[in-house]
């Protein structure tokens, strides 16, 4: 017979500042990518599968499995699949706190690849993902104590420093909301089907959503088609009604309402413009 004890350190408890705010497991086809937005929280995104990148305003990283990639709040991104394979992931919304690379000290956005750590780390993930779907009783407890297990082991790593935000109350329901439009702006989007996904009362969704975001959660699903669809305005050949098909519109005619209401030109007014002035310069 054996016996061993190990004695428990006497430690401070502490409030921690950061809480999660959702998590989500995608897997997205060849050649998709999401349009560029910004949040005011934190997300990481871990890489279960396949190959990408990210996109900031001003450069493009390449992303792999067993990927842990952390974008701090309010930075410009999208992130896409190649034309190869097929992109899978765990993405976490956290508020409250914000990471900088140790050697550089300011990086905008952090790039942390797991090795030996990944069957740890992809059963943490797991059981976040678990613990939300079950919903059980106080599943936000174990699901925050977890995050606090997952930011120990990424400051265990030397090379990042997690440091905490001034928190901007964004909603939970809200958070995630936007989240969704961001990945999804294409598909068929209504106030019901939202509210089904964020598992809400669609009239206390539209109104935190818009305390929050200061716009309606269809306001903003719109903001976001029009402004995809005015990059594919100045950079293809595409017919109207293919843009509108792209961007998640019903049909071209809501498709020109709708961006001539945001812009007060119609989509070929925009791109005959933007055309000319491209010329001029």
């Amino acid at each position: 017979m054996s016996y061993e004890v190990y004695k428990v350190k006497e430690f401070a408890t502490r409030n921690v500042p950061f809480k999660l705010l959702y998590i989500t497991h995608s897997e997205y086809d060849r050649g998709w990518h999401s349009t560029k937005h910004t949040h005011h929280f934190t997300e990481l995104f871990y890489i279960v599968k396949g190959k990408g990148s990210f996109l900031l305003s001003n450069h493009e990283i390449p992303v792999k499995e067993n990927d842990l990639v952390i974008i701090n709040p309010n930075v410009e991104h999208t992130e896409k699949s190649n034309l190869y394979d097929s992109l899978e992931y765990i993405a976490l919304g956290i508020e409250g706190l914000t990471f900088a690379h140790v050697k550089e000290n300011s990086s905008q956005m952090g790039l942390y690849t797991y090795q030996g750590d990944r069957e740890n780390i992809l059963f943490y993930l797991h059981s976040l993902l678990n613990e939300v779907q079950q919903g059980n009783e106080e599943y936000e407890v174990i699901c925050q104590n977890i995050i606090e297990i997952l930011m120990v082991k990424l400051r265990r790593g030397k090379m990042l420093e997690i440091q905490k935000t001034e928190p901007q109350n964004i909603n939970k329901a809200a958070a995630f909301i936007m989240y969704y439009i961001n990945q999804n702006y294409r598909e068929p989007i209504t106030l019901d089907t939202l509210a089904e996904i964020g598992h809400i009362n669609k009239y206390y969704l539209a109104h935190t959503f818009k305390k929050d975001m200061g716009i309606s959660p269809i306001e903003y699903l719109n903001q976001v088609r029009i402004r995809e669809a005015k990059i594919l305005l100045d950079t293809t050949d595409y017919h109207i009604g293919n843009i509108a098909e792209f961007t998640g519109f019903s049909s071209q005619s809501f498709f020109t309402q709708a961006f001539k209401r945001a812009t007060n030109q119609t989509p070929s007014a925009y791109r005959r413009q933007r055309k000319e002035t491209l010329v001029v310069k």
